[in-house]
């Protein structure tokens, strides 16, 4: 994320950088050392998708400040 965004790893912080998920639970997280983007909470496909085919989980990336 860092990297695709064009910001170092203290920018990261400093501009607030977050990812948010849909719903309640947060599936997803930017590792505040590496500037990657990681699970942050086991992903259960038959619990989210049941019968559908093609899973899709949507999450925002939300950076503070101008870019």
């Amino acid at each position: 994320v860092a990297k695709d965004l064009g910001l170092q790893l203290p920018e990261l912080r400093d501009r607030g950088v977050r990812v948010v998920s849909e719903g309640r639970t947060q599936y997803f997280a930017v590792h505040g050392k590496t500037g990657h983007l990681v699970t942050a909470e086991r992903i259960d496909r038959e619990q989210l998708c049941e019968s559908v085919q093609q899973c899709m989980l949507r999450c925002e990336l939300i950076v503070e400040g101008e870019m």
